[in-house]
């Protein structure tokens, strides 16, 4: 690996240490970092602004952040086939195989070829109204119809490839990859789901029935859900941003995406060490 591509959380304070480390490894390993339009004011001039027709020369993407930053980073994954290497500047940073720390080392890693790409599952979420698809995005975490600020429950009929499966008095619905099954999914009681397989967790927030528990399915199956009562201040969430606002009788369609996005993994510690560590799983 040479080119890497930079993504920064432009609310980090300490930048400059980190430009410097950067500078270094480009003018020892003769390495070639760039940034994207879109950050060309927050980073230095060495991290040179890759035009378009150049994207798929890098190799790899390094995500400077948490989780946020690395799920902004999964857009420029896709657009550049590259795999994405997180570099934990947050809290928790689930998603990040490295921190700063250890970025040399990560970097020469990845330049020796010591290291595994791991494909991960895309959901794509589309909204259907008056029989035409009027949104449609794909989520890496998860996909959320949310009630919005309405001090209210709201109705939402699910089907599974057409088979009816329930309907629900609920403040939402989420509908998480395996990836994002340690995430909001988790805090809502939904299971933890190994992020290699191939799935949909579909766990309802504060349902009005104690019957309606978390349930998978195939990421085959084609989930469709229809909000049967709102007052208009619904939304799609995707990956924590409001996506679109939802309307009575609008349905939400939920599949697999047609790509995945490449994770790079440098380490050989296993999904369940990463969840004890980061997680506190099992501890007391």
């Amino acid at each position: 690996m040479k080119n890497f591509g930079i993504f920064f959380n432009p609310h980090y304070l300490d930048k400059g240490a980190i430009f410097k480390v950067l500078k270094v490894l480009h003018e020892e390993k003769d390495l070639n970092f760039f940034k994207f339009p879109e950050q060309s004011n927050i980073l230095p001039e060495f991290i040179h602004t890759i035009k378009e027709k150049d994207q798929n020369k890098l190799d790899c993407l390094l995500s400077f952040g948490g989780d946020g930053t690395f799920l902004r980073t999964v857009k420029f994954s896709l657009k550049t086939k590259a795999p994405i290497l997180g570099i934990n500047l947050g809290k928790l940073g689930f998603l990040s195989e490295s921190s700063v720390s250890e970025l040399e080392k990560s970097i020469d890693d990845l330049i020796q070829n010591n290291y595994k790409v791991q494909k991960r599952l895309l959901l794509n979420a589309s909204i259907k109204r008056d029989k035409e698809i009027i949104f449609s995005a794909n989520a890496l975490n998860d996909a959320v119809l949310y009630k919005g600020e309405i001090p209210k429950l709201i109705d939402i009929r699910f089907y599974a490839n057409r088979r009816f499966v329930l309907e629900t008095r609920c403040d939402g619905i989420i509908i998480s990859t395996p990836t994002g099954s340690t995430a909001y999914s988790l805090s809502a009681g939904g299971p933890i789901i190994s992020p290699v397989m191939d799935a949909f967790i579909v766990t309802p927030l504060n349902p009005h029935i104690l019957s309606v528990r978390p349930m998978v399915f195939d990421a085959d199956d084609k989930l469709n859900y229809k909000i049967t009562e709102t007052d208009g201040s619904s939304y799609l969430q995707l990956d924590g941003v409001n996506s679109h606002s939802l309307k009575p009788d609008d349905e939400v369609i939920v599949t697999s995406a047609s790509q995945k996005v490449n994770f790079i993994k440098l380490t050989n510690k296993t999904f369940f060490q990463i969840l004890r560590k980061k997680l506190k799983m099992g501890k007391k």
